[in-house]
């Protein structure tokens, strides 16, 4: 029986139940089960799924004819267990410090209304297509889009005791101060604001990276707010080992302005990998390209960042899409809802060279011991 119990799946945490220890008793008389489930919280929102999936699971076992499943909540000392065990015993501290096997890509630009938040979810769900296991911070506090890109704008995530469990949306793990804004109330149209000042956008990201769980990641996203002010610096300096995707249009001004991002976060320890250049042209029905941004800014801003111990290149040319705008304001990525559109091609070549780098070893710890 427990077997057959270990095939199910929590939907937040992504670990079987059994290793959870969410499956306090089975007992099985004749060809009835009765499993006793207990769940982490009160109006834990995965509750139905869990059970239904409880019951599936038992009622697959052979001679097994009616299925019983009492469910309870952990008790807080439980609940403590449980995330001392997801935390692998290590005391609350950052999950992406220098010794983890995470590929950490922060998506930065000058300025913004360059694309940056759309090639960040894009290249997220794209990245989970292949396999990978991707997580996104949205750390534009101010400027938050990342859930409505994605199509969860009104996702909450889950708290355990203090552990905060990300909403999912396309198999990607995602967190933004947006989940904890109230929403507008009733009959107001106001948008939902965020003003605070850098000490407070230091704790918000701090505790992203501490109290959200994201579990065993292969890439995480970190879409930057435009410019070069706290949250730049505090990413540089809460990851410095971060690698720095530059995101600009091909006008020359707007790629000078990229330029001072990818600045900042070398002063910090970041390596500059790579530039973007988005909205590069407009195909048209004749075959010909509309340079509506000019052309030339993103191999522009690459050269000049380059330097012989750290060569900068172009990653990436993605052209203007209608099909692109419309999936950020649907919440429908293109790489998913129309994988042959141009734009959607280039951000899929883009995650296919990114999930192929590996990250080498060089100043980690491997967990060895010399006898």
């Amino acid at each position: 029986m427990l077997t057959a119990l270990r095939r199910v799946i929590d939907p937040e945490i992504r670990k079987p139940i059994v290793d959870l220890d969410m499956i306090s008793a089975v007992a099985v008389d004749g060809g009835t089960a009765r499993v006793a489930l207990k769940l982490t919280i009160v109006g834990c929102p995965a509750a139905a799924t869990i059970e239904r999936d409880v019951r599936e699971a038992a009622a697959s076992v052979p001679g097994i004819t009616d299925v019983a499943v009492d469910v309870s909540i952990m008790t807080r000392t439980e609940r403590d267990a449980l995330t001392d065990k997801l935390r692998g015993g290590r005391a609350k501290t950052s999950q992406f410090g220098p010794d983890s096997l995470t590929r950490i890509y922060a998506i930065t630009s000058g300025k913004g209304g360059v694309g940056k938040s759309t090639l960040t979810a894009n290249l997220g769900v794209a990245l989970a297509t292949m396999g990978l296991r991707v997580g996104i911070v949205d750390a534009d506090v101010f400027g938050f889009s990342i859930p409505g890109i994605v199509g969860i704008p009104d996702a909450k995530p889950t708290q355990v005791n203090e552990m905060i469990l990300p909403p999912i949306a396309h198999d990607v793990k995602v967190i933004s101060i947006g989940m904890f804004v109230p929403a507008a109330a009733p009959g107001q149209t106001a948008a939902r604001v965020v003003s605070w000042r850098g000490p407070m956008l230091h704790r918000t990201i701090q505790q992203f990276l501490t109290d959200v769980y994201f579990g065993d990641l292969d890439i995480l996203l970190l879409d930057l707010p435009p410019g070069t002010g706290d949250i730049a610096i505090s990413i540089g300096q809460l990851l410095p080992h971060a690698e720095i995707i530059v995101v600009t249009t091909p006008q020359p001004a707007a790629a000078e302005v990229a330029e001072r991002s990818a600045l900042v976060a070398r002063q910090t320890g970041q390596r500059v990998i790579g530039v973007v250049e988005n909205m590069a042209g407009l195909p048209q029905p004749d075959g010909s390209v509309l340079e509506l941004f000019g052309t030339g800014g993103g191999a522009d801003a690459a050269a000049r960042l380059s330097t012989p111990e750290e060569p900068v290149r172009v990653l990436a040319s993605i052209p203007l899409s209608i099909a692109l705008r419309e999936g950020g304001d649907t919440g429908r990525p293109i790489v998913l809802a129309d994988p042959d559109d141009p734009a959607a091609r280039a951000i899929v070549g883009l995650a296919e060279e990114l999930a192929s780098r590996g990250r080498g070893l060089a100043g980690r710890r491997l967990g060895f011991s010399v006898t």
